[in-house]
């Protein structure tokens, strides 16, 4: 019998918390130490929406950032490139916040503290035997091709430029995006809880051509805050950088199997979708709940590494993750369409969209977490 019931290979955010997970589960994990920091940056410059799911999953881990970096969203304005306009509120909707932006290194610790005090789990530099290995290595995976996996990837010609930077006007816990000349500009807000619209420290994610972003990456500061600001119609004031840059490719991801006997793989070793709507993590995060409840669930007789029970995992998840797919690369590749009359079609439904009412709120729900 392997000395572990579970080899977690792969210590970013969704390993922790199916370590901390399955650990509840008094399994004993190994969790496999791996290079941090895919963006490149020598610190980590990037923040993540998380939604309400989310944020009650790490919660129940108590691994949930404090206030001061994980600030709430209570509302959302969408620009089109021709009038179009969507808008969220967390009052309509009748929650505190429609998502927290969660910054990635506070998160991280936060993690790791709780780690530190479960004795189920074990730090590893390399793999070892256990009856299920658990691939979280990210969409770099080396451990796919181990267990025969294909992972078909269809890669956007844009590239993600993220940063921090400090805005002359408050951002009021509102994250705005802007969709222009085939490029997605998003403002992430910043800080704890906002006292009269306040906060004034914002995170960005820029998707942008990927023949454009060398030029931009290589603009000395005043020139990138310029750049900016024009993107975003000074709806900020001006705009200081407070960070590096840091930027990486993007594409769009399947693995044609998610598990066999004895392994599986969850969070971006199985699928990544375009960042436009902020669910890349809260997909992974779902992943590792989703595991852990057919676990916790399964058969007294049955082992973890059952690849029946593992399969119900992978029906279970791939149907929500092939949709998030679908619907981030169509709307990608609609507003990748400069010709008329894209634009006009695109910014007309982005109208009627905004005022169906249900439809609308349904949307929300489901980003949220909450259907």
């Amino acid at each position: 019998m392997p000395a572990l019931d579970v080899c977690i290979r792969g210590a970013g955010i969704v390993g922790r918390v199916l370590a901390l997970l399955l650990a509840r589960e008094r399994l004993r994990v190994g969790l496999v130490r791996q290079p941090a920091n895919p963006a490149g940056a020598s610190s980590d410059v990037r923040a993540y929406a998380l939604n309400a799911a989310s944020k009650d999953l790490l919660e129940l881990l108590r691994a949930w950032p404090d206030a001061e970096h994980a600030a709430a969203v209570t509302g959302m304005e969408v620009q089109g490139d021709d009038g179009g306009e969507v808008r969220f509120s967390a009052q309509a909707q009748g929650v505190p916040a429609l998502a927290w932006i969660v910054d990635v290194q506070a998160l991280q610790e936060r993690l790791a503290d709780a780690l530190r005090y479960q004795p189920l789990v074990e730090w590893l530099d390399a793999p070892q035997a256990a009856t299920l290995t658990a691939v979280c290595e990210g969409k770099a995976s080396t451990s796919r091709a181990e267990f025969g996996v294909q992972y078909s990837v269809t890669p956007y010609p844009q590239q993600a430029i993220a940063a921090r930077l400090h805005c002359e006007k408050p951002h009021g816990q509102i994250a705005r995006q802007w969709f222009a000349n085939g490029e997605i500009l998003a403002f992430l807000p910043l800080g704890g809880p906002a006292t009269d619209g306040g906060g004034n420290s914002i995170a960005i994610v820029w998707s942008v051509n990927e023949q454009r972003a060398p030029d931009l990456l290589a603009l000395d500061a005043p020139a990138f805050e310029a750049q900016l600001e024009a993107a975003s119609h000074a709806s900020l004031g001006k705009l200081t950088l407070a960070s590096e840059r840091a930027a990486w490719p993007l594409q769009l991801a399947q693995a044609d199997r998610w598990c066999g006997p004895g392994w599986v793989l969850a969070g971006d070793a199985a699928h990544t979708v375009h960042p436009l709507a902020g669910q890349g993590l809260n997909l992974g995060l779902a992943d590792a709940s989703e595991l852990g409840r057919i676990l916790h669930e399964r058969e007294y007789w049955r082992s973890v590494g059952d690849v029946k029970l593992l399969r119900r995992f992978e029906r279970s998840r791939k149907a929500d993750v092939l949709a998030m797919g679908a619907a981030t690369d169509g709307l990608q590749q609609l507003f990748a369409q400069q010709a008329e009359p894209w634009a006009s079609l695109r910014n007309w439904g982005m109208t009627g969209f905004d005022r169906s009412g249900p439809l609308k709120d349904w949307v929300a729900r489901q980003a949220m977490g909450r259907l």
